[in-house]
């Protein structure tokens, strides 16, 4: 019972966030410190899960999964709710009434710091809330329903080109130069969120154009399933309009964006460095994994990444640890905080990218591996590089 209750933590978190933006004003700050400060301490204090169980009962966790679009919805609407100037629905009236907690006098005690606290926190949670468990349910792409429930959660991060690009596209090129995700050595982050971004649709609009075209049907139909998915994140949009005008439209915006730079913030983690041939199949060894107890109880298994991309029919709950695989340099949180400071990423990073050069690495990894390291632009890698080139 209690493999399937700890991945409930997903939901609680949710719940906390939604539960947060109605209390407003300073509990945003605090809820937000709370998730992000969470994270961090318990990943550290917990150390790292290893166990593989075994599920009787896969539907129960496949329940769990499609949760994610109601607590999703609700946490945005507590957004709306809170970052509007009006009562939507008389709920703060009714909240008020029923806790004796006056949630009205609280929202209008809001500055801009709860403000973009509501921003940043509603954007975390469509990062977590929405791409973690739509990137699960858009691998099953033999079951309408999880595929349902994958596209509405990842268009409100306006990426539903996700589940194309990601299952066609990244997995198929990961660690070599034709993946958008796959982070070149020596990239800066916050050019790698716009880089992969562009270029993922990009790269998404082409796989759907082709496989329309070889059904005989135009790319510039109803049956495009990335311009259907623009037109899912448009009416989100509209709602976040009528829920609150411009103000709170744009609001919506800010927060659906840094969910979608969240997704791309955490390609650079798990690929950042690595090399392959495309002809050869995907090894272990191409991904970053970590087995941070909480970030994986926590997030359905994301951080087991490195079975994942080597098998990514895999349902995540079946997932291996793989401890002997490259790992990242904490769970998941703490990484994203030091990838958004790039002197300490790849201070952190450099010598694990030299690592797995040597340990990892085939011999004609080792080779694409040189070359990458020459043009890396980061010294320690450029001088490794040189000498390897220098042996060769």
């Amino acid at each position: 019972m209690f493999h399937y209750l700890k991945y409930f933590l997903f939901h609680a978190i949710g719940l906390l966030a939604a539960a947060a933006m109605f209390l407003g004003s300073d509990w945003i700050i605090f809820g937000l410190i709370a998730i992000f400060g969470g994270y961090i301490v318990l990943d550290a204090v917990l150390g790292d899960d290893t166990t593989t169980p075994a599920f009787k009962h896969p539907g129960i966790l496949t329940a769990q999964l499609w949760l994610a679009l109601p607590l999703l919805s609700l946490i945005v609407f507590s957004y709306f709710w809170q970052v509007s100037s009006g009562d939507l629905f008389g709920l703060g009236e009714m909240l008020t009434s029923l806790t004796g907690y006056d949630v009205l006098a609280a929202k209008a005690e809001g500055s801009w710091v709860s403000n973009l606290c509501a921003l940043i926190i509603t954007g975390l949670m469509i990062g977590m809330v929405g791409t973690i468990t739509a990137h699960e349910l858009t691998h099953r792409t033999w079951d309408p329903i999880s595929m349902f429930v994958g596209r509405w959660l990842l268009a409100f991060s306006f990426d539903v080109a996700f589940a194309v690009e990601h299952v066609y596209g990244h997995h198929r090129y990961v660690s070599t130069t034709k993946d958008p995700a796959t982070a070149p050595r020596g990239r800066n982050v916050y050019f790698h969120v716009l880089a992969s971004t562009i270029k993922g649709n990009i790269s998404a609009l082409k796989l759907e154009a082709e496989r329309l075209r070889k059904m005989g049907h135009s790319p510039l139909s109803i049956r495009n399933s990335v311009l259907r998915g623009y037109g899912m994140s448009a009416i989100i949009v509209a709602l976040a309009f009528l829920a609150g005008g411009v103000e709170t439209m744009l609001m919506f915006i800010g927060a659906g964006l840094f969910g979608k730079a969240l997704l791309e913030i955490v390609n650079y983690m798990e690929h950042y460095g690595m090399v392959r041939n495309p002809e050869l199949p995907v090894q272990p060894r191409h991904s970053w994994n970590t087995n941070k107890r909480f970030s994986s109880w926590t997030m359905f298994n994301l951080t087991r990444h490195s079975h994942h991309h080597a098998h990514g029919e895999v349902p995540y709950q079946d997932l291996r640890p793989y401890p002997e695989a490259p790992t990242m340099i904490n769970g998941y949180l703490t990484t994203i905080v030091v990838a958004l400071i790039p002197p300490l990423w790849h201070h952190l990073m450099t010598p694990k990218v030299l690592e797995w050069d040597e340990k990892y690495a085939s011999d004609e990894e080792k080779v694409l591996a040189a070359e990458a390291n020459r043009i890396s632009g980061i010294k320690a890698l450029t001088e490794h590089g040189q000498v390897s080139a220098q042996q060769a």
